[in-house]
C-alpha cells in the first residue's frame, strides 16, 4: 500500500480501499465480462474520433474534436487494459491512477467541441478554462490520493460533469437537439456513477456485475455525446 501523508483518517480510508480491491482480486475474482465492454468499444472510439475530425468544418473544431477523440481513446483503452488482467501491485496502481484520471480528462474533452461549436467565443473560453482547471485538479487529486474512498471521489466527477449545466440554455439556442443529447448523455454517465458508487445491482457476480453496468452506461453516455457533437458541428 502506498505511504500516506494525510493522518490517521486518510490512512484508514486508504487501508480500507486497498483491502476492498485485494478482496475483489483474490476472493470475488473478476466477472467474465470485466473490461470487455470498453475493450470492444475502443476501436469504435478511434473510428468515431477520426470521422469527427475529418467532418469538422473549421480548424478550431478539428482541434477540439482531436482533443475529444484522444481523451476518449485514453479512457476506454486504458480502462480495458486495467480491468482485463490481474496486474502486479505496482503496475495495478499506475493503471488505476491513469484510469481514474482519464475520467476527468474525458469530461473536459467532451465539453471542448461542444463549447467551440455551440457557444460564443468568450463563453467558450470561460467554460473551457473552468472545466479544464477542474480536470487538472481532479487528476492531481487522483494521482496524490489514489486510494481515496469511492464515496468521496465519485461525486467529484459528477459535480465536474454538471458544471456546464449553466450553459445548457445557450446550447439550446444554438442547437436544441444537441442540448437534449448533451443532457441525456450526462444522465447516462450519472446513472453509471450511481451504480459504481453504490456497487449495485450485482446481477451475475461471476459474469456481469455492477461494474459492467457502469461501463455500459459510459458507452451509452459517450455515444449520446458524440451524436450531440456531430449535430452541434454540422447542424
Amino acid at each position: 500500500m502506498e505511504h500516506s501523508h494525510g493522518g490517521p483518517a486518510r490512512a484508514a480510508a486508504e487501508f480500507g480501499e486497498a483491502i476492498e480491491h485485494r478482496l475483489e482480486d483474490l476472493v470475488e475474482r473478476k466477472p467474465a465480462w470485466r473490461g470487455w465492454i470498453h475493450a470492444g468499444f475502443t476501436p469504435v472510439v478511434v473510428a468515431l474520433g477520426l470521422v469527427a475530425i475529418l467532418l469538422a468544418p473549421t480548424t478550431e473544431l478539428r482541434i477540439a474534436c482531436a482533443v475529444y477523440g484522444v481523451t476518449g481513446i485514453l479512457l476506454f483503452g486504458v480502462s480495458a487494459i486495467y480491468h482485463r488482467a490481474y496486474w502486479p501491485r505496482r503496475l495495478h496502481m499506475v493503471l488505476r491512477r491513469m484510469d481514474h484520471s482519464n475520467i476527468a480528462l474525458l469530461i473536459a474533452g467532451t465539453y471542448t467541441p461542444l463549447a467551440v461549436a455551440l457557444l460564443a467565443p468568450e463563453q467558450s473560453r470561460v467554460l473551457l478554462s473552468v472545466i479544464w482547471a477542474c480536470a487538472a485538479g481532479l487528476v492531481l487529486f487522483r494521482l496524490l490520493w489514489t486510494l481515496a474512498p469511492r464515496w468521496l471521489y465519485t461525486p467529484l466527477y459528477v459535480v465536474m460533469g454538471c458544471l456546464a449545466v449553466v450553459y445548457l440554455p445557450q446550447f439550446w439556442q444554438t442547437s436544441p437537439a444537441a442540448a437534449v443529447l448533451t443532457a441525456a448523455g450526462g444522465a447516462a454517465y450519472i446513472t453509471g456513477a450511481v451504480v459504481y458508487g453504490t456497487k449495485r445491482p450485482r446481477l451475475l457476480p461471476e459474469v456481469f456485475s455492477f461494474h459492467e453496468i457502469f461501463h455500459a452506461f459510459t458507452v451509452l453516455g459517450f455515444g449520446l455525446h458524440y451524436v450531440a457533437i456531430m449535430l452541434a458541428m454540422l447542424g
